[in-house]
């Protein structure tokens, strides 16, 4: 189940059932309840208001409450920084505190609600601010920042103080950030720089510091929010306003743990709707990782599968490294999009195209191995094109792409026209020019000519400066100097950006927020199912396969019977050859104890399988419902659609390779729902055995339409049952060769 605190959403079981009723529960959203047109058919909200945090960043007034000027102390000094800060941003600060007269000759209150103003920002440096915000709520305040520990990161008891303070802070209608946080909201941030700024957010204000220091080569920053323990503000709310800002290019974030699923899912989406991008570190890929984080701000970290999907979903960019994090980042800020006359679709594409330029043939070449391994385009360049070029470079020199010039000219105007040149091929959207070692004056001038066309083009230009001193002036000066040359240290970490910002181009361009289209109520299907829900039990296979007949999964023709004559009467009408099952409520591996029968071509058989599959139940102790006869489905592609519940983003669809060794491939995809074909197909796309649906060694290319269908008919499966499905399993589904459909073959469904 999905938890809530404040502005995200409870579910529960009933959910379904109330729905089917024809009423929808009554969340709240950010404080006021949802409308039901801002509900999906499992009750989850579909749109989110976008937290008004201007007052935050820069508010008229500020409370410190526990303000101190006493040397020594560690409120001292976080009073003198805020000071500072509040003198930057054009704020009145109050000092609050009971037995002060005045802290650094600034008249001080000796409580909240003895402050001369309703103050915009209330900062809380006391080790318990519960009674605080009590206080806080009576005088109005709009936002108020904790930053003491001891909270949800300590364990159950600081995981009950937190729920506390969330419950208080839900009551006042003020916002909250922290606890646990600290002063990275507050820093000094360069006003001196231009361009789109990275916008910062941080649950461990450390793990931001390499990104907050791309100030000092030029990139802009605007804001830093430090979450902390998020009992209120979170991470969802701040990507959710950053997208909304137009001074921010890029969103940075690290991420320990998400507070909700939903909550995350409707802020990328946001952002991905206004085409900002959005580049994370999220810790817990592993189980130490995870752990860690649980243990440091006592979050849920959720399946890293799960969380891996939900962002590529939303064109969440996700890297591991903080060096990744600041490069990417800065190229995302600084990469304008280019339109091309021609359009897809009504949209603009991107030309997406990358040629390598390089004063070296070896530099050149390794490069562009790399690139090209990393699923960057490299296309050969026109006849026309490598004509043009060769008019300023020699003509032993390649110039196919990459392009060598054997020294970029230093006397006169040629480099430029070269460059130029090739930023003018209507097929090419990024230039990278790697430049391994400083060699006045040819790199000096190159970086000049560099700087000279970006700033004349809407395309993307790339350096790589690769020596490792970093003190030459082509590189302190004339590259970092520039708000429209990306400049990178290292080649893997160009590459990286380079294919997130064409990865972001294309994801935008083709983008539609599958909340617009998830469904609002109920299907009849759903209706139909009612009858055949256990809560708390698992459904026999007999069972299972009606809820996905009243879906429209298609399953094979099959009778369930209880005698051997019966039997052979099902087989006669089924036809020969049949598959017999056991079938009951508890049986989950029937292969592995005998209870399926397959290749059965006459009466014997028939009522011999039935025989000994009810002898094998009987002596494990299975209860039966009676004994499947079934339609044999012996050619096409075995696969695997399921459901499962993650903690965080509630029902998971799931897609892979089936069969009896689906455990042992783990070749499987997996989405969160709402999605649409777009992503259905994608899922596919990402199978290691995607080859099989295309026909191998002979055999036909299978019905991948069918299977998207399956796959979609399992969602809205999903979605209006809910919290009720906690897990559905079909496998195999045989995918049958092109235009023959799919058959579920067996299935599997355990009610919540």
């Amino acid at each position: 189940m999905l938890g809530s605190t404040h502005g995200t959403l409870t579910t529960d079981s009933r959910r379904a059932r109330v729905i089917a009723c024809g009423e929808h529960p009554s969340p709240v959203v950010h404080g006021r309840p949802a409308a039901t047109d801002d509900l999906d058919v499992s009750g989850r909200p579909l749109y989110s208001d976008v937290p008004d945090l201007d007052r935050f960043f820069r508010p008229g007034s500020v409370a410190v409450v526990g303000a101190s000027d006493t040397e020594g102390r560690p409120n001292t000094g976080i009073t003198r920084q805020l000071l500072a800060w509040a003198e930057r941003v054009g704020a009145r600060l109050h000092p609050v505190h009971p037995t002060r007269q005045s802290v650094f000759g600034i008249p001080c209150s000796p409580s909240v609600a003895d402050l001369p103003e309703q103050v915009d920002l209330a900062v809380l440096l006391v080790s318990d601010p519960l009674p605080v915000i009590e206080e806080l709520a009576e005088t109005k305040v709009k936002f108020a920042v904790a930053f003491a520990s001891g909270f949800a990161e300590t364990g159950a008891e600081g995981a009950a103080a937190q729920e506390r303070l969330a419950a208080a802070v839900a009551r006042s209608g003020l916002r909250l950030l922290g606890p646990n946080t600290n002063l990275n909201a507050f820093e000094r941030f360069r006003d001196d720089l231009d361009g789109p700024a990275i916008a910062l957010i941080t649950q461990s204000g450390h793990q931001g510091r390499p990104v907050f220091a791309l100030q000092e080569l030029g990139i802009r920053l605007s804001h830093w929010a430090p979450t902390g323990n998020e009992a209120d503000l979170e991470t969802a709310d701040f990507i959710s306003y950053f997208a909304e800002q137009p001074e921010v290019g890029a969103i940075a974030a690290y991420v320990e743990g998400l507070k909700d699923g939903r909550s995350f899912l409707l802020a990328a989406d946001r952002a991905a709707r206004r085409g900002v991008p959005v580049v994370a570190v999220k810790v817990g890929r592993t189980e130490t990782g995870a752990r860690t984080a649980a243990s440091h701000t006592g979050k849920l970290t959720g399946a890293d599968a799960v969380v891996d999907a939900a962002m590529r979903q939303y064109g969440v960019i996700r890297v591991d490294g903080l060096d990744e994090l600041q490069d990417t980042a800065a190229l995302l800020a600084r990469a304008r999009r280019r339109p091309d006359p021609d359009t897809e679709g009504g949209r603009p594409r991107t030309a997406d195209g990358v040629v390598v330029y390089s004063i070296s043939g070896g530099t050149g070449a390794h490069f562009a191995d790399l690139a090209a391994e990393a699923g960057l385009l490299l296309p050969v360049l026109s006849e026309d094109k490598q004509a043009e070029l060769h008019q300023w470079i020699p003509e032993y020199l390649n110039v196919a792409n990459p392009v060598d010039n054997g020294g970029h000219p230093v006397g006169d105007w040629r480099g430029r026209k070269i460059i130029d040149a090739i930023l003018d091929d209507p097929d090419v959207g990024v230039l990278i020019c790697p430049i391994t070692g400083p060699f006045p004056p040819m790199s000096d001038k190159l970086a000049q000519d560099l700087v000279d066309a970006a700033e004349q083009t809407d395309k993307l230009v790339c350096v790589v400066w690769g020596s490792p001193v970093g003190t030459e002036s082509a590189y302190r000066e004339t590259l970092l100097g520039s708000s429209r040359v990306v400049t990178f240290r290292t080649f893997a970490n160009c590459i990286t950006a380079v294919r997130a910002h064409l990865d972001h181009q294309r994801f935008t361009a083709a983008y539609r927020s599958p909340f617009d289209e998830a469904p609002r109520s109920p299907s009849p299907s759903f209706r139909k199912v009612q009858a055949l829900m256990r809560p708390g039990q698992q459904l026999s296979e007999h069972a299972a396969k009606q809820l996905l007949r009243a879906y429209g999964i298609r399953v094979p023709r099959e009778q369930l019977v209880t005698s051997a004559a019966a039997a052979v009467r099902a087989a006669s009408l089924v036809g020969y050859p049949v598959v017999m099952k056991a079938s009951g409520a508890r049986i989950a591996h029937k292969t592995e104890l005998g209870l399926v029968k397959i290749g059965l071509t006459s009466a014997s058989q028939v009522r011999d399988a039935y025989r000994e599959l009810t002898d094998i139940a009987r002596y494990e102790g299975i209860s039966l419902d009676g004994v499947l006869v079934c339609q044999m489905v012996e050619r096409g592609v075995e696969m695997v659609v399921g459901v499962t519940h993650d903690r965080l983003f509630g029902p998971t669809v799931t897609v892979g390779l089936g069969g009896v060794l689906v455990e042992v491939l783990r070749d499987s995809a997996v989405r969160v729902p709402p999605f649409g074909e777009d992503q259905a197909r994608a899922m596919l796309t990402e199978l290691r055995g995607r080859a099989l649906l295309d026909g191998v060694r002979g055999a036909p290319p299978a019905d991948v339409d069918a299977l998207v269908e399956v796959v979609l008919r399992v969602q809205r499966m999903a979605l209006e049952l809910g919290d009720d499905l906690a897990e559905l399993d079909i496998n195999p589904l045989m995918v049958l060769p092109r235009g023959q459909g799919a058959v579920a073959l067996d299935a599997l469904a355990v009610c919540r």
